[in-house]
């Protein structure tokens, strides 16, 4: 039984069949591929385009889905073991993952970081419990990492390109101010899937301070050294915005201070001027912009970046539809 925790956990070979079904779902909406089948689609955390898309998806192949919120509609789960349930969770994953999966054929998660400690939140505790009770594949709709977003990401790459061959683009991730601390699932995807796809990438933030971490940059050389391209970690805004083809933009929270944001914010707050703005993109190989949305304008980029014809992030939400119908009917 195969899982979609990650794209780093499928193969190249995998990927890209995956992407190739969903630009034919593009092209065509519907199908049967999950005829007499459904998904439960389990909600931890809020969501706009995730919930619609799988929803949609499901329906478009001719599956129903089924959304569960534990402690709103679903009773509270535990999910270590060996704990004393006497207080809020009323069963365990154990019991929740086993049973979803006498009655469904999938199960989407999405589960954010506690924010408390990154040494427990970087295990993923909630998406690997569901994973390893389940009887039925387990698709991650956002944990620490977010592999349904790097898909459409991906996809929308490849249109604007006209080709699936991505390698020698320059790709610039750049880290952008946001009044709150977030989490670094998108910006730990897209590094994975931009240099699993060969392209020349840099990772662009204020400080060392705000580099991913390692695991995710350790996958970025891995994926470097057997895909071809390059990687490189750049505090410098003029240099690593200079001739790239794409801006990719997210804010997310410095991992050093994760827990304890306070003595984090006097620092988040003097780096404001990384918005993606024109005279930034002015200095790009008239290079495209995309962001995972939701994004606060003026915040993290101006209304003329947004508006711009070279702005794709309505594309890439778009993809969200087909490439979570291509994952959930490859796994079916």
């Amino acid at each position: 039984m195969k899982h979609f925790l990650n794209t780093q956990d499928w193969t190249r070979a995998e990927l890209d069949a995956t992407l190739a079904q969903a630009a034919e779902f593009k092209r065509r909406k519907l199908g049967d591929q999950l005829k007499g089948r459904s998904i439960a689609l389990v909600f931890f955390n809020p969501s706009l385009r995730t919930r619609t898309s799988f929803e949609l998806g499901a329906f478009h192949l001719g599956g129903h889905a089924v959304v569960l919120q534990p402690g709103k509609d679903a009773w509270p789960i535990e999910f270590d073991l060996g704990t004393v349930m006497d207080g809020e969770s009323e069963e365990h994953i154990a019991e929740v993952a086993r049973v979803l999966g006498r009655y469904v054929d999938l199960i989407g998660v999405r589960a954010f970081p506690k924010f408390v400690d990154w040494s427990k939140d970087r295990e993923d505790m909630v998406l690997r419990a569901f994973a390893r009770y389940s009887p039925v594949p387990v698709i991650n709709m956002e944990t620490i990492t977010h592999p349904c977003q790097e898909l459409a990401h991906a996809l929308a790459l490849q249109e604007h390109f006209g080709t699936t061959d991505l390698r020698g683009k320059k790709y610039v991730l750049t880290w952008t101010y946001h009044p709150k601390p977030l989490n670094t699932a998108v910006a730990n995807s897209a590094l994975t899937i931009a240099t699993r796809l060969g392209m020349d990438v840099t990772l662009l933030c204020p400080t060392p301070e705000y580099a991913l971490d390692e695991r995710y940059l350790g996958w970025a050389k891995d994926n470097i050294a057997e895909n071809g391209g390059s990687f490189a970690i750049s505090h410098d805004i003029e240099s690593a915005y200079a001739g790239a083809d794409v801006v990719y933009a997210k804010s997310w929270g410095a991992l050093p201070y994760f827990g304890n944001w306070a003595p984090e914010k006097p620092i988040r707050d003097r780096y404001r001027h990384f918005i993606v703005d024109e005279a930034k993109m002015a200095l790009t190989n008239n290079g495209i912009f995309s962001h995972c949305l939701p994004l606060r304008r003026n915040v993290k980029a101006t209304d003329g970046v947004m508006d711009s014809p070279n702005c794709i992030a309505i594309d890439e939400a778009e993809n969200r539809l087909h490439v979570q119908k291509a994952v959930m009917a490859a796994l079916i």
